[in-house]
């Protein structure tokens, strides 16, 4: 068996569902763990089964065996003496694709997996991404907010621009994350956008859209996603809990698909803006940030039509 260790906002978590997906297809036998993950994390849960996605779940003895973390007083006893025989694996330190993941048939993953390689051939990864849209029209006609969004950006030269603000600005965070996507970047990207395509329309997506709208005041072609709007109809909201989701989950998958809807992409160094283009059907320029992090030479998370700067 091979167990997956599901972690993060939703970017991560559907890393690890393409994975899982992949390993799926090559007949292996693996789950989900969805309680280790999240152990730590006060902000974040599994998300990917309440906005649709189906996986097995590991139970929590099958999470124990594999990773010998038995706590009963003889189990501690032999791991004292013999030491620990657990399958735990991590990904490499800088990030990147590791092929022996997906030759593996018992194992407890541990890490993000940020890597088209490990959807597997041409045929899983289109699999994977009919998967991910299969739902994404009618997501984007579900409410009079996002169906206003939707149409502004089929009707234009859109381009979604997604800036990560938030945690990435917090101490312990910001050292991995920060000075990336800087002024610099971002202008030098709408420079190169807008050469090719005067008439290119920004669509600004954001954890922190307010500072976005101070910053970008003077850009009159320009709309910012705030989809907050949908959390103040009743109607709409039951609707939304008729389906299991929450309300910030909806907002989330509703935004993804809107970036993803768009012709051209400026990413972010985040995951999940990386999956606002990937699942775009559109054969657009995707910018991306030469460096990905300050402490790993990520190169593995960067597809072949991303152009770097």
């Amino acid at each position: 068996m091979i167990i997956i260790k599901l972690q993060g906002g939703l970017g991560n978590q559907l890393f690890l569902y393409g994975l899982y997906k992949n390993l799926k297809h090559l007949k292996r036998d693996v789950k989900m763990d969805i309680e280790s993950g999240f152990e730590g994390d006060k902000l974040r849960r599994p998300c990917l089964d309440s906005i649709g996605f189906e996986y097995a779940i590991a139970t929590r003895d099958e999470v124990t065996d594999i990773r010998d973390s038995y706590m009963d007083i003889f189990s501690r006893i032999r791991r004292k003496i013999f030491g620990r025989r657990t399958f735990d694996y991590y990904e490499p330190e800088d990030g990147n694709f590791d092929p022996k993941v997906l030759e593996m048939t018992k194992a407890y993953l541990n890490g993000y997996f940020q890597s088209e390689k490990y959807f597997g051939d041409e045929e899983s990864v289109k699999a994977l991404k009919d998967e991910l849209t299969k739902r994404r029209e009618d997501i984007l006609t579900s409410t009079d907010l996002i169906t206003k969004i939707y149409h502004d950006i089929k009707n234009s030269e859109s381009v979604s621009l997604h800036i990560r603000r938030g945690d990435y600005l917090t101490p312990g965070i910001i050292e991995t994350y920060g000075g990336i996507c800087t002024d610099e970047y971002y202008d030098k990207a709408i420079a190169m956008i807008r050469e090719n395509f005067p008439e290119a329309r920004l669509f600004i997506f954001s954890n922190d859209i307010e500072w976005c709208k101070e910053k970008f005041a003077s850009d009159k072609n320009t709309t910012f996603v705030d989809t907050l709007g949908i959390s103040k109809s009743s109607e709409e909201n039951r609707e939304i809990e008729k389906s299991n989701k929450s309300i910030s989950e909806y907002r989330d998958l509703a935004e993804l698909y809107l970036m993803s809807a768009c012709k051209h992409h400026i990413l972010a160094n985040s995951s999940f803006s990386w999956w606002g283009a990937w699942l775009s059907d559109h054969e657009g320029m995707t910018i991306a940030p030469s460096k990905w992090l300050n402490n790993k030479n990520m190169t593995d998370i960067y597809t072949k039509d991303m152009l770097l700067i």
